[in-house]
């Protein structure tokens, strides 16, 4: 059956309860096109969420043929057979995890393959904190909704024999193994691990659960799954022969694949809810976190309660304009505030990071630190908006310094996954530190920063340390298809640069002075004869043969990573107007960045490159052509449609992106406390500030005729206002 993509306004069969900008929510947007978004049930920061899980098995062409593709999603809008609702999910990451601890309603006879017992489905629906859907087999009404650490689902039966399955085999981790156990005929605890994270072997840990029903199941079981057996014994007729089911068993069951299931004789119509609370410390506070956040099974309220935790968010920006573009800006700052996402207990439990044991806060300890992504502008984004959330996503990243020595670089569920290059905590954390939000423990966020900038053996956040801190820059000679010498310098010097303005603010003019050195180191790789960051090996030849567009389609590239030579040429956004000077000038500037577009070299779906459209405001009369640009790429690559989003989200990276650019002005740099101003898309932005963190109430940002540049009445002397400027409040106006 042809699901529908219904319009917003038609979204929720159940009881609206939204005054706010949560009805501007498209969660399927970023659900294809590699988005890897979910269209799931999902709290703001919310450790726990409740999605649809389709991509196990073919869709509505030949639902039992088994899909094999990679994939970094749980959930993919083309697809067409749902086998399952996980509660523990990544929201647009680049390799597979999580998606894991799958329920799953089917009526009639009873089977335990996902690959059977999965169905078609039809009439999607989805809110910010709401999922819907029908299981055309079953004739299953399913909707779920969440917490920050619980999922609620509530499936609408038909008469006959009906059953709940929760499924601990399948998944989107790379890591299986499991254990369950049915406590009562109303509960079900267990664990599942999950880990090696884009294939880091080292990284594994278990999730608990408890899962509570809010009707007795007549009888249940466990299944395990096992070599193949062949006419064995009478009870497993019409079971897979590689699924063993054990009825009424309710001793604990581990294995790599397994799974327990409750029967209900329903009537027509009879709903049964589920609960289930998560925790990564044990069962225990998996249980202790479903009584504190879902102590009834009342789906309304729990519902309600979410999004209105959603409008509270989104109600910070208020903005004036087309429906359409409404919704492509509220979806993406929705998506922005997905993670890092809480990760303590409500006793304030929470595993430490790198090491054994479990550690305690009284306030919020967060996780999913996609930093390589998002300290270009989720974070300044956030800084913004939030600060009151980027001060305690800082003080969880220096908890975790204390814990395992080092801040984290791509930290996940606890666990370091040293994904991507550079050392990006650092111009995270001094960037916020700069933006004024202070209330934390500075100096021993700088210990481990430095720790990072100059440690030349072992280090765990700059392997390439020592050659960088002896040559000034990572030579090619070592560095294997992903590494990316010339990338992972250039993150390198922003480090350094960032690392230098904090030492400045904290009154360390030595070290603002030796790390300012270093970051303008990059000129070494600077060739005067392409133009190009180019890769150079330890006795400082260039490298030969050179291709700067090979990387272009994704392969590998010698000095890149992600992108090529095209991707990184201006990827020094703390010193744009020094780069300016290399290349020969303003006007050769002008040339060789509308050359990166006109050429196909920019890459709006990956990082590197993601600030160049706004570098047109560094060149004196060539303001105009970063709103041009930036207009053409919002028509060009993002939309309401679930393929909204030009490739992976990182995070929240792409959609922070996009909320800027709608806004109007963009941060150009970490660090750099100066954002590009350009023409909104919207003819009116207010953004509420949070008054315990900034001296202004309200900034507007509102759309001029004329050419006019003014800020409070007065014209701006260069196309560029300051983050200081922005947070007393005023009035913008731009044409």
């Amino acid at each position: 059956m042809k699901r529908l993509f219904l319009a917003l306004s038609t979204l929720l069969c159940i009881t609206s309860v939204s005054a706010g900008n949560s009805e501007y929510v498209n969660p399927f947007i970023g659900t294809s096109n590699f988005g890897a978004t979910h269209p799931g049930a999902q709290y703001p920061n919310g450790l726990a969420s409740v999605s649809p899980f389709n991509v196990a098995f073919g869709g509505d062409t030949n639902p039992t043929k088994k899909d094999d593709s990679w994939n970094s999603r749980g959930y993919i809008y083309e697809n067409g057979y749902l086998t399952g609702f996980s509660h523990l999910n990544l929201s647009g990451v680049g390799c597979p995890e999580a998606g894991v601890l799958l329920l799953m309603p089917t009526a009639g006879k009873l089977m335990l393959e996902a690959e059977k017992y999965g169905s078609t489905y039809s009439n999607e629906q989805a809110k910010p904190g709401y999922y819907q859907a029908f299981l055309d087999k079953y004739k299953i009404k399913a909707e779920v909704t969440s917490t920050l650490r619980t999922g609620l689902s509530r499936f609408t039966f038909p008469k006959g024999k009906s059953h709940i399955l929760m499924n601990l085999g399948l998944g989107l981790t790379n890591e299986t193994g499991g254990m369950i156990n049915v406590v009562s005929n109303t509960e079900i605890e267990g664990m599942r691990t999950l880990g090696t994270f884009c294939y880091h072997s080292e990284d594994v840990r278990p999730v608990y659960f408890v899962a509570q029903f809010n009707k007795p199941a007549i009888s249940h079981g466990v299944w395990k799954k096992m070599p193949a057996y062949k006419n064995v014994e009478a009870d497993w007729v019409g079971y897979n022969d590689t699924v063993k089911p054990y009825f009424n068993y309710s001793a604990p069951m581990a294995g790599d694949d397994v799974g327990a299931w409750f029967d209900f004789d329903t009537t027509e119509d009879e709903q049964v809810l589920v609960k289930i609370g998560i925790s990564f410390v044990s069962i225990e506070n998996a249980r202790a976190n479903l009584q504190a956040e879902q102590p009834s099974f009342d789906f309304e309220n729990t519902y309600s309660s979410n999004i209105k935790a959603w409008d509270s968010y989104l109600n910070r920006v208020e903005v004036e304009g087309k429906q359409d573009d409404k919704v492509k800006f509220y979806s993406a700052l929705y998506h922005t505030l997905i993670h890092p996402s809480i990760f303590q207990d409500v006793n304030g439990d929470y595993p430490l990071n790198g090491a054994n044991g479990v550690g305690n806060t009284s306030g919020n300890r967060y996780t999913v630190y996609s930093l390589w992504d998002t300290n270009r502008n989720v974070h300044p984004l956030l800084s913004l908006l939030y600060p009151e959330l980027q001060e305690d996503i800082v003080k969880s990243a220096i908890a975790m310094s204390k814990e395992s020595g080092w801040l984290p670089k791509w930290e996940l569920y606890g666990m370091e996954t040293q994904v991507m290059v550079g050392d990006p905590a650092t111009p995270m954390i001094a960037d916020t530190y700069l933006r004024g939000i202070q209330n934390y423990d500075i100096e021993a966020a700088y210990k481990a920063m430095v720790r990072s900038a100059d440690q030349q053996i072992d280090n765990l956040i700059r392997p390439e340390s020592k050659d960088y801190l002896r040559l000034g820059y990572v030579p090619y000679d070592d560095e294997g298809p992903y590494d990316g010498s010339v990338s992972t310098s250039l993150e390198y010097y922003l480090a350094d640069y960032s690392l230098s303005q904090l030492a400045r603010s904290l009154g360390k003019l030595d070290d603002h002075k030796r790390y300012l050195q270093r970051a303008m180191q990059y000129r070494k790789l600077f060739d005067k004869e392409t133009g190009m960051l180019r890769p150079k090996n330890r006795n400082g030849n260039w490298l030969i043969p050179y291709d700067p567009e090979l990387g272009k389609n994704f392969e590998p590239a010698p000095g890149y990573i992600e992108g090529n030579a095209w991707n990184y040429r201006f990827y020094v956004p703390f010193d744009t107007p020094g780069l300016i000077q290399l290349l020969g000038g303003e006007q050769e500037f002008y040339n060789e960045l509308n050359a990166t577009f006109e050429t196909d070299n920019f890459d709006m779906a990956n990082e590197p490159d993601i600030t160049y459209p706004f570098l047109y405001n560094f060149i004196p009369g060539k303001e105009a052509k970063t709103g041009e640009r930036v207009r053409n790429l919002i028509s060009t690559h993002f939309s309401t449609a679930p393929g909204g989003i030009p490739g992976n989200d990182d995070t929240g990276t792409l959609s922070a992106w996009l909320v800027f650019s709608m806004m109007g002005i963009y941060p150009i740099s970490p660090a750099v406390m100066d954002y590009a101003v350009f023409t909104p898309t919207f003819s009116s932005v207010k953004i509420n500030l949070n008054s315990d963190y900034y001296k202004g109430k309200t900034f507007k940002i509102q759309k001029a005729n004329g050419g006019i540049v003014e800020f409070d009445g007065k014209p701006l002397s260069v196309p560029f206002i300051s983050h200081r400027v922005i947070t007393k409040g005023g009035t913008l106006q731009v044409n």
